[in-house]
């Protein structure tokens, strides 16, 4: 098939008459070779993503022995996967797909690497940033009803997002301020997300969470040995890593204003609040 748009001649035009063969024709720069685009993600099928959220789900309420909070989990993390998943669109990155990961969580897959770290950025801040409109419907139910447990749903939402601020990877506070070490130095972000990463498997091991555990330790060790330690695309400028920092502890300062709102409640004061909030983070807990 040929790319030209003249028409053929057909059987009663005139023939053409013979001249000398034309001069072979300079042959025309097309540019660089077009690489073919990897086929679609066609995402999780349905089947495996319903036994996936069933087994997580199970799994939260085996642990928790809470219903509501096991329901918290799951709507929370759909909301916060579907933050990633909204931003991934709207930067050039989808259609972007939400994986169920069976007693660990989810992930939110792009179909593309952003154009920049600064879309990496936010679209890692987008999870938890968005994911706190999943404690509406908890709140609402607690004006409503009056009950304390509903507030437990809004504690596990919260809590769910402010985890996934830590820098260690491969939670989304590893991607908004990996960059931002990086551009001071690459070496730095490595020491840095290398030593948060360890003391968070190590909260997670003695505070029981072995799944948790064992998922960030090879997520934390396959980041360490990858050989091209930062992404393709263009490289985060200072304005960038100062709004960078400034969202971060923005999206953290949210998160903690929601779990602290609904530990108020049940709490004498503010102090007692933070203080029964900072009690989640401890080891050997």
């Amino acid at each position: 098939m040929t790319d030209a748009n003249t028409p053929r001649p057909g059987p009663w035009d005139p023939k053409p008459e013979r001249t000398t063969a034309p001069a072979a024709a300079a042959p025309i720069d097309r540019g660089p070779p077009r690489t073919a685009e990897p086929p679609l993600d066609k995402g999780q099928h349905p089947v495996w993503a319903v036994v996936s959220t069933l087994l997580l789900g199970g799994f939260i309420w085996y642990v928790s022995q809470s219903w509501v909070i096991a329901v918290a989990a799951i709507w929370g993390l759909l909301v916060h996967e579907y933050g990633h998943v909204l931003a991934m669109n709207r930067l050039g990155m989808g259609p972007a797909k939400i994986y169920i990961i069976p007693f660990l969580g989810g992930v939110a897959k792009s179909q593309r690497l952003p154009q920049s770290e600064w879309h990496g950025v936010l679209v890692s801040l987008a999870g938890p940033a968005f994911g706190l409109l999943a404690a509406i419907p908890f709140f609402g139910l607690f004006i409503a009803t009056g009950q304390g447990m509903w507030l437990q749903g809004v504690f596990i939402i919260a809590f769910i997002n402010l985890i996934n601020l830590a820098p260690a990877p491969p939670l989304d506070g590893s991607k908004a301020l990996g960059p931002v070490l990086a551009r001071i130095h690459p070496m730095l972000e490595k020491i840095v997300v290398g030593l948060i990463g360890a003391v968070v498997v190590l909260w997670g091991l003695t505070n029981g969470s072995w799944f948790f555990a064992a998922f960030l330790t090879l997520a934390l060790v396959g980041h360490l040995r990858r050989g091209v330690w930062r992404p393709d695309g263009r490289r985060l400028e200072w304005p960038e890593a100062g709004k960078s920092v400034g969202l971060f502890l923005v999206t953290a300062a949210a998160c903690v204003g929601v779990a602290l709102a609904a530990l108020m409640p049940g709490s004498a004061s503010l102090a007692d609040a933070l203080a029964h909030g900072a009690g989640f983070f401890e080891f050997n807990r």
